[in-house]
């Protein structure tokens, strides 16, 4: 079965999300995780993408960026980069990260933040460190560092914008939340209140019916492919007809 077309983001922010082969580790050591930051920040230059946040698991890495070209073409050079360089240090042949990245659109402004969160959260709910300034491999610390006044590789701006202070940056950070974004086991049955509050987050529903025909069935489109849920549960969850909701999918 070929594979459905990537979902362009109208923001050109996305969640990108890498995973080693058959689930196997892609880091073995800190070197390894230094390598991968050269490999990020090299290809970051070259296709002049802008870096929100990453965050480096032993077998799965979280970025989350804004295209500047295709998006595509960078994950590729972060890719072939760091795994011509990582077979040849452990005697290795073949591929390291499964074939096709997963990727989320991020296209509002609130859940731009739940998804910089959670990835800054991932280490605490893999259970390797108590906090999240503990653990070195991801951006959250860049941030501080940005806040403290010293240099930084990522794009922090835009969310800085958000938390005038470090104080409000770091205690949204740590907020114990219920938020589920991109990850490789995310499906999951919902009741009409919990898809709701899911899609709430993401998308502005609010306006569904303010909408024009085109935004409306590309908005359906987007949740039918987040959420698997069916036509059923989203006409009801939406306050759209089952009609509607079928044409939207079909187009």
């Amino acid at each position: 079965m070929p594979r459905g077309k990537r979902k362009r983001s109208k923001t050109g922010i996305y969640h990108i999300m890498l995973r080693g082969i058959n689930g196997c580790e892609i880091f073995l050591d800190n070197e390894d995780r230094e390598k991968f930051m050269k490999a990020l920040l090299k290809a970051k230059e070259k296709g002049q993408f802008l870096l929100y946040g990453y965050c480096l698991m032993d077998n799965h890495i979280h970025l989350l960026l804004k295209e500047s070209e295709e998006i595509g073409r960078s994950i590729k050079r972060i890719a072939v980069s760091y795994v011509q360089w990582f077979n040849n240090k452990y005697g290795r042949e073949g591929h390291l990260f499964q074939n096709r990245f997963k990727s989320e659109v991020v296209e509002s402004e609130s859940y731009l933040l739940v998804v910089l969160r959670y990835i800054h959260q991932n280490p605490i709910k893999a259970k390797i460190v108590n906090t999240i300034k503990d653990f070195r491999w991801s951006s959250y610390n860049q941030y501080i560092k940005e806040y403290n006044g010293k240099k930084v590789e990522i794009d922090t701006n835009i969310i800085k914008s958000y938390f005038t202070n470090k104080e409000s940056f770091e205690r949204y950070m740590n907020e114990v939340n219920k938020h589920k974004c991109l990850d490789y086991n995310n499906r999951k049955k919902y009741s009409d209140v919990q898809l709701k509050t899911e899609i709430e987050v993401k998308y502005p529903i609010e306006k569904i019916k303010e909408m024009t025909r085109n935004e409306r069935n590309q908005l359906i489109n987007n949740i039918k492919q987040d959420t698997k849920c069916s036509i059923r549960q989203l006409s009801r969850v939406l306050g759209v007809g089952r009609g509607v909701i079928e044409k939207a999918i079909k187009k």
